[in-house]
């Protein structure tokens, strides 16, 4: 389905009947990766899963967005179809739109229940060599943006953003590159102890993009969260162990499974 959301053609799954669930997607995928939790909470609820702009089917956004427009964006999605209430399921990059909706005094919609798996948004020191890796990188890069380099090496600067940067940074576009160093930037730790709905945390052992370490200090700082972990899964343990991670989800919901 496609409704239009201040000016972007967005597309969405709208699943179910009841109370409705919000999906919030992970970094670069397309909601239909998430296919089996939303036919899974469709047995009893309405899911709502929109893909945001620049994931999925939805284009880009107009400029470099920050975490703040994406929830801003999420409320407008909300408001044109008419929803008040609901249960957000959040992973990866979601939970980071998630944390900042909950930290606004003046949320128009009311968050009954929070379900987060491998969600972003605490920041980590760099290790030393990291911090090394990212010097060297900085130097490249002004010697290699000078008009000289420029002119005798013309891809010589995006090769070497390709050397030093992530998988997600290589696979994005120059626009949802930069809204990936807007975000990833941006440490959303000081805001766990505002998510005060029921929060159920889920976290595969092997996490390497989120590690587990988060999501204990979620469920340690956030008011009212209990954290599942599940053995032999990583950053996408709703599809490594399905089967129990859809279980867990159906409990904490209410859903014969």
């Amino acid at each position: 389905m496609n409704i239009e959301i201040d000016g972007i053609n967005t597309n969405y799954i709208d699943k179910g009947e009841g109370s409705t669930v919000l999906v919030l997607q992970g970094w670069g995928t397309s909601i239909e990766l998430y296919n089996a939790v939303i036919d899974t909470m469709a047995k009893k609820y309405r899911v709502l899963a929109p893909d945001m702009p620049g994931f999925g089917a939805t284009p880009e956004p107009p400029s470099a967005w920050h975490v703040d427009d994406y929830a801003d964006f999420i409320l407008a999605f909300l408001e044109k179809l008419g929803i008040s209430e609901c249960i957000i399921f959040a992973h990866s990059f979601g939970g980071r739109v998630t944390l900042k909706l909950m930290a606004r005094k003046d949320l128009s919609v009311k968050v009954t229940k929070i379900i987060l798996t491998g969600a972003a948004g605490i920041r980590h020191e760099p290790s030393e060599q990291a911090k090394k890796k990212a010097a060297a990188y900085q130097r490249g890069k002004k010697f290699l943006s000078t008009k000289p380099m420029k002119a005798l090496f013309p891809n010589a600067l995006e090769n070497l953003r390709n050397k030093h940067g992530s998988a997600d940074y290589k696979a994005a576009s120059p626009m949802m590159r930069q809204v990936l160093v807007n975000t990833v930037n941006e440490d959303l730790s000081a805001l766990l102890p505002e998510c005060k709905p029921e929060t159920l945390l889920i976290w595969g052992r092997n996490d390497d993009a989120a590690p587990l370490c988060d999501g204990e200090r979620m469920e340690k700082e956030m008011p009212d969260a209990g954290l599942v972990t599940l053995d032999n899964a990583g950053h996408f343990a709703f599809i490594e162990q399905q089967f129990t991670f859809l279980r867990v989800v159906s409990s904490f919901l209410g859903i014969e499974y």
